[in-house]
């Protein structure tokens, strides 16, 4: 049986991103995912919470069986 394909609409990153340069961003995700690239999509740390930001995805893996984001964070919301 192979694993469901996941089609997702935001980033959620749980904290778990990991910077690579100033503005660019990795994230490894369980199971397959897909998600709109090259438009800007909006970034959460979770489900629930507001809006920290706006990412534009540059390069979406598929490995075992874990999905990697490679992901350009293009504005920060301040959370005051």
């Amino acid at each position: 049986m192979g694993m469901p394909l996941e089609l997702n609409t935001m980033i959620v990153t749980k904290g778990r991103e990991q910077r690579i340069n100033d503005n660019d961003f990795s994230l490894v995700k369980e199971g397959y995912r897909l998600y709109p690239i090259d438009i800007p999509i909006d970034i959460r740390k979770t489900i629930a919470s507001e809006s920290s930001g706006t990412a534009i995805i540059k390069k979406i893996e598929w490995t075992g069986t874990e999905t990697t984001i490679t992901y350009e964070l293009v504005s920060l919301n301040s959370s005051n």
